[in-house]
């Protein structure tokens, strides 16, 4: 069997069940069982790395594992056994929104004194904080619009359209040095830290880990479009004005030229991205699927939760004056893989 060699090492497993995942994936254990799955805590870090385990094998994949594990039928029960325990909590927990339009409302809405971390980066940040959100973002970051292409083959017409048009711009509108993702290595480089894809897995914290297994969870399944152009239309809207926070606070602490222009890029771009995705994408999607307008308002929902989620587990350690991080962060640049 040939295996991949480019991608990130395997982490350090979490509990049992990633414990099981891993072994598999390095072809020398079994998968978890059943019921260890559902006992497990479901936003707990064991069962949502072990989930991320079983999404990353769509993206890059991991050193030294077999690539025709995408498509392991055993692994995929594994991984329809984590997924069926994450969406039934996502939606008992997420809020429930009368309508599409009841929700975007919301997200349209910017508070006068907001609380959430992006404020707090803004106003009090340090330099420390800067780099560690950086990090755990960077789970996301480092592969940004990819987990949202996977519903382009499910839509059609103006939602189609609209939807490649975005990721066009997302993807460096065909110029490599102007992809997101390249610009977030590029921040990651002025913070002095290692831009290689995957780097910061064992730092970062379940509730990082469920924003990216959210993504992948929506990308993957056909049947839940709706809810990923939901979240697809959240992370849009809300991302300028957050954005305009996170530069004014890169700015501030001195972070450097290359995570200021990170976020104006995209204080400047999803502008224009929120009006697309609201009258194109989603616009486009019910005009032909109507029925789905409460799966795109449960998307909007699931990711409001698990943002809120991340953003209150950040500040709770950081305004006791501990690290949001599982590992310390060094001073560290390295290649870019």
């Amino acid at each position: 069997m040939e295996h991949d060699r480019g991608g990130p090492p395997l982490p350090l497993p979490r509990g049992a069940l990633s414990r099981g995942v891993e072994a598999y994936l390095r072809g020398a254990g079994r998968l978890p069982r059943r019921e260890e799955i559902d006992r497990a805590r479901v936003y707990g870090d064991d069962l949502q790395l072990a989930l991320y385990l079983c999404y990353e094998p769509h993206y890059r994949g991991f050193a030294g594992v077999d690539p025709e594990l995408e498509w392991d039928p055993d692994l995929l029960r594994t991984r329809a056994a984590l997924e069926h325990r994450f969406l039934a909590a996502l939606r008992a927990d997420a809020r429930v929104h009368g309508s599409v339009a009841e929700a975007l409302r919301g997200l349209l809405v910017e508070p006068v004194h907001g609380t959430g971390v992006t404020y707090f980066l803004r106003d009090e940040g340090e330099l420390w904080q800067v780099r560690e959100y950086a990090a755990q973002r960077s789970l996301y970051h480092l592969k940004e619009a990819d987990p949202h292409a996977w519903v382009l083959p499910r839509l059609w017409g103006r939602a189609k359209a609209a939807m490649a048009a975005v990721e066009f711009d997302e993807w460096g509108g065909g110029r490599a040095d102007r992809v997101h993702a390249r610009l977030f290595a590029d921040l990651m480089t002025d913070l002095g830290l290692d831009p290689t894809y995957g780097r910061y897995l064992d730092a970062a914290t379940a509730e990082a880990l469920v924003t990216v297994n959210l993504m992948s969870l929506l990308g993957l399944h056909r049947a839940l479009r709706g809810a990923l152009v939901g979240h697809f239309a959240t992370v849009e809207i809300t991302s300028s004005p957050g954005s305009r926070r996170l530069a004014e606070a890169m700015r501030r602490t001195g972070a450097g030229p290359a995570a200021e222009h990170f976020y104006d890029e995209h204080v400047e771009a999803d502008a224009v991205h929120e009006q697309v995705v609201r009258h194109d994408v989603i616009g486009g999607l019910l005009e032909g699927e109507p029925h789905l307008a409460p799966d795109v308002a449960f998307g909007i929902a699931a990711t409001e939760f698990v943002e809120d989620r991340f953003g209150a587990r950040l500040l709770t350690d950081w305004r006791a004056s501990h690290s949001s991080l599982y590992a310390p962060l060094a001073h560290e640049v390295t290649h870019i893989s």
